[in-house]
C-alpha cells in the first residue's frame, strides 16, 4: 500500500521547493538554523518565518501520512467498506465509507445502505432516498488490511432498480441458463486522457499550445514522449492488489493518453471489474492532482480520441466451426447499429469520424483479420 501512495518524481514537481527533506529536524538543528538566519541582519524576519513555516508544513504532512498508513488490524476486528456506485450522468463514480463489524468474504454479508439521490441527479428532492445493494467486493489498495471496496447498484426503497442502474438488467441476462452455458468472455480496452488540473489541458502538453505530431508517443519511452507513466503504473498495481483482472497497460497514440485492458472476464464480472478499475483510476489521479478524462475526443483536430473497445466471444464462437457463429452475431449487430450507438454514451460522433483509426458512426462495418473479425 505504501508504494502505491508514495508520490513519484513527476508528482513531486508540484510540491514545495524544500519537500525533499527526508527526516524531521531536531531542536538543535532548528536552533542552529535560526541562529544563522539571525546573523543575516535585515533579512532575518522573513527567513525565520520561511523556516518555521516549512517545519509546520512538513510536520503536518508527516502526521497525515502516519495516520493514512495506520494499520488498525491489531486493535479492532472492524473494517472499512467503501461503497461505490455510478452517479446520475452514467459515467461519474460516487462512494462513501461504512464501518463493518468484522471482515467479510461475500457481498451477501454486507448490509444495504442508502444515500441522497437528489444530490447525484438520481432522485427528486421530495423523494430522494436511494438504496445501495452490495454486489461485488475488492480489496482496498488505499487502506490496505482487511478493508474493502464494494461495487453496488441502486434501487428505490421499494426495491425497483432506478433508471441509471444498468447492472440489474445485465445480471438478469447473464444469469439466464442459456447465456451462462455459453460462458461469454469480455476483454475491455479502456483508453483515458490525463489532464493538467487547473487548465484542463493534456498532461505533458505546453499550456495553450501543442506538442509535436502523433507518432513517437504510442508505447513510447522518454521524458519527451511519455507523460503520466507513474499514474498508469500505480493504477496497474492497485488493480492487481484489489483483485481486478487487469491484463496490461500501454501509452496511447495521443500524448498524455493511456490504455489498460481488463479481461478476459466472464459475464457480469466484466462490468464489475471495469467499473472498479475506473474508480481506482479516479482515486489515483485525485492523489496525483491530475484530472482523469474519459471524453471520446478531448482535443479537437489531428489527435486520436479515447474509446473503450470491447472484445467478445462465446463458447460456440471459440469452438470448431465458430466462425459461422461469429458471422451470424455480426449480422444481428448490424441490424441494430443505431440503437447500439445511442447506448454507448455521449460525444462518440466527435470521435467516430472515419479518421484517426476509427470507423464512421453512421455505418456498420466489419473485417476479418488474422486475430479474428473486427467490427
Amino acid at each position: 500500500m505504501a508504494q502505491i501512495l508514495a508520490p513519484s518524481m513527476q508528482w513531486q514537481m508540484r510540491m514545495p521547493k524544500y519537500s525533499n527533506i527526508a527526516s524531521p529536524m531536531t531542536t538543535k538543528m532548528w536552533s542552529s538554523l535560526l541562529m544563522k538566519q539571525n546573523k543575516k541582519g535585515t533579512n532575518r524576519s522573513s527567513a525565520k518565518f520561511r523556516v518555521l513555516a516549512l517545519k509546520s508544513e512538513d510536520s503536518t504532512v508527516n502526521r497525515l501520512e502516519d495516520l493514512l498508513n495506520l494499520d488498525i488490524t491489531p486493535y479492532t476486528d472492524k473494517i472499512i467498506a467503501e461503497y461505490i456506485w455510478i452517479g446520475g450522468t452514467g459515467i461519474d463514480m460516487r462512494s462513501k465509507s461504512k464501518t463493518i463489524s468484522k471482515p467479510v468474504e461475500h457481498p451477501s454479508e454486507l448490509p444495504k445502505w442508502n444515500y441522497d439521490g437528489s444530490s447525484t441527479g438520481q432522485a427528486p428532492g421530495e423523494d430522494s432516498e436511494v438504496i445501495l445493494y452490495p454486489q461485488a467486493i475488492f480489496k482496498d489498495p488505499f487502506r490496505g488490511g482487511n478493508n474493502i471496496l464494494v461495487i453496488c447498484d441502486t434501487y428505490t426503497p421499494a426495491g425497483e432498480p432506478i433508471p441509471t442502474n444498468k447492472r440489474h438488467r445485465a445480471a438478469e441476462i447473464f444469469s439466464n441458463s442459456k447465456v451462462s452455458a455459453e460462458v461469454p468472455w469480455f476483454g475491455i480496452e479502456q483508453e483515458y486522457t490525463l489532464l493538467q488540473q487547473n487548465v484542463k489541458w493534456p498532461l505533458g502538453w505546453p499550456v495553450g499550445a501543442y506538442p509535436g505530431p502523433q507518432g513517437p508517443y504510442y508505447c513510447g519511452a522518454g521524458a519527451d514522449k511519455s507523460f503520466g507513466r507513474d499514474i498508469a503504473d500505480a493504477h496497474y498495481k492497485a488493480c492487481l492488489y484489489a483483485g481486478i483482472n487487469i491484463s496490461g497497460t500501454n501509452g496511447e497514440v495521443m500524448p498524455g493518453q493511456w490504455e489498460y485492458q481488463v479481461g478476459p472476464s466472464v459475464g457480469i464480472d466484466a462490468g464489475d471489474h471495469i467499473w472498479c478499475s475506473r474508480y481506482l483510476l479516479e482515486r489515483i489521479t485525485e492523489q496525483a492532482g491530475v484530472v482523469l478524462s474519459l471524453d471520446p475526443k478531448p482535443i479537437e483536430g489531428d489527435w486520436n480520441g479515447a474509446g473503450c473497445h470491447t472484445n467478445y466471444s462465446t463458447k460456440s464462437m471459440r469452438e470448431e466451426g465458430g466462425y459461422e457463429t461469429i458471422k451470424k452475431a455480426i449480422l444481428n449487430l448490424s441490424l441494430r447499429h443505431k440503437e447500439h450507438i445511442s447506448a454507448y454514451g455521449e460525444g462518440n460522433e466527435r470521435r467516430l469520424t472515419g479518421k484517426h483509426e476509427t470507423a464512421s458512426i453512421d455505418s456498420f462495418s466489419w473485417v476479418c483479420s488474422e486475430d479474428g473479425p473486427i467490427f
